[in-house]
């Protein structure tokens, strides 16, 4: 009850009456960046076909006096500003869309259609918020080379494909990123949030987002005719053995301390009543946090899987195929002293009730492939709510259910998270880069 308190009075909180430059700055910019985010919202682009966004970023880098670099690791942008001797940071901001059909009613709502590379023609909506992150990065590269005097050091802007996919960090880095461009020391990005009030940041440090793998497993049997089950290897129960073991992972393999999660979202096999199939097909998806976690997932699902074949008689050359498909996310993890330094910053110039800590979630960011690539580097990700005052309140301060990420419903309040994150944003920056 405490923290909904405090969230719903970080709505109503007013700016401190004494001048702020980082403040001002961003308000400053703040029409444009609004206009930059309606432009995005009605032309989102899916993964790895960002084109004409990948150009409207770099295009407003080089106004900004950035060296860019464009297609890197598909359609990433890369803009660097060298300002003398000091650290390298990193900015990230993720381009894509989804393929959603949106339904929010707002003016200059996406009406993009697109056929997916699986042949399936859909609506296309920035349904995760990416067109925030992109007008804020926008703001921020901006607001820091405006303020070049404040600061020394080098700074990398990265717009980057493919989040959705989870794809995007690994091609850039695939493509050089840590080797053609200046290594970072120092790694922030941010994500907005369907949980949290509008313009309250949320930090944790350690796990913040999950590991993400999906998995296939190939169930084979002998097929034949329903009547004469005694006939064939039926893979429907073997399938069901299957589906139920699994459940053990979490429940008696995995420290109950330690999350976890196995789900099976969907099994298809047979064709009719009273024919016994030949094969089904199971897809899932694992969550997890801890690098021994999850392989003790992985590979019990695979032992499971040839374990339950095993018993239900299956000779060798029908064993389970269990794949691993390569669009898995690792787990990201925000480091000390990065995260309580940022905190502290932060808290300092929004107030306490401004700045709030969050759960970990099972949800997965490919934003942790930079840290991981290299672990000298300092790294954070964080949330920007953007929750609408009158649909916060309506929710009874986040208790009701509320438009999630990825949802044809989600609208934020974008000027909200675009103004509190390049603000946040230029702030970290300054404090990172301080001369």
């Amino acid at each position: 009850m405490l923290r909904t308190l405090l969230l719903a009075t970080a709505m109503t909180l007013a700016a401190p009456a004494s001048a702020d430059p980082v403040r001002d700055a961003t308000q400053a910019v703040m029409p444009a960046l609004m206009a930059h985010y309606r432009d995005f919202h009605a032309n989102p682009e899916l993964s790895l076909r960002e084109v004409k966004t990948a150009a409207k970023l770099a295009a407003e880098a080089r106004k900004a006096g950035f060296d860019v670099t464009e297609k890197v690791g598909g359609t990433g942008v890369v803009a660097v500003l060298r300002n003398g001797d000091g650290p390298v940071l990193l900015i990230r901001a993720d381009m894509d869309g989804l393929p959603v059909t949106e339904d929010t009613g707002l003016p200059y709502a996406s009406k993009v259609r697109a056929t997916t590379d699986e042949g399936r023609e859909t609506g296309v909506m920035h349904a995760c918020g990416h067109d925030t992150h992109m007008a804020s990065w926008i703001g921020t590269l901006r607001n820091l080379a405006a303020m070049k005097a404040q600061w020394r050091g080098t700074l990398v802007m990265i717009a980057q494909p493919a989040e959705e996919r989870g794809m995007g960090a690994r091609m850039m880095l695939e493509d050089g990123l840590f080797t053609r461009f200046p290594k970072p020391a120092f790694a922030l990005a941010f994500h907005d949030s369907a949980t949290l009030p509008a313009g309250v940041v949320g930090v944790r440090s350690g796990y913040v987002l999950a590991n993400v793998d999906s998995v296939d497993i190939k169930v084979s049997g002998v097929g034949g005719h329903g009547a004469y089950p005694h006939t064939t290897r039926d893979p429907i129960v073997l399938a069901a053995r299957i589906v139920t073991t699994l459940q053990t992972l979490v429940s008696r393999e995995v420290d109950p301390q330690s999350p976890a999660v196995v789900t099976v979202g969907s099994i298809q096999g047979g064709s009719t009543h009273n024919i016994i199939g030949k094969e089904v097909s199971m897809l899932l998806t694992v969550r997890s946090y801890a690098p021994e976690v999850r392989k003790t997932l992985l590979d019990g699902i695979a032992r499971i899987a040839r374990g339950e074949a095993i018993a239900a008689g299956m000779p060798e050359d029908r064993m389970p195929v269990v794949t691993v498909r390569n669009e898995g996310t690792p787990a990201t993890f925000n480091t000390d002293p990065l995260s309580g330094r940022l905190t502290a910053l932060w808290t300092t110039r929004f107030g306490k009730d401004r700045v709030v800590e969050t759960p970990a979630v099972m949800g997965g960011e490919d934003f942790g492939r930079y840290y991981l690539a290299d672990k000298s580097i300092q790294s954070m990700i964080f949330w920007v709510g953007g929750v609408p005052k009158d649909k916060w309140d309506a929710s009874e301060g986040g208790t009701k259910p509320l438009p999630s990420l990825h949802s044809p419903y989600w609208a934020p309040d974008a000027e909200a998270v675009i103004g509190t994150a390049t603000e946040a944003m230029t702030a970290a920056a300054l404090d990172i880069l301080h001369r």
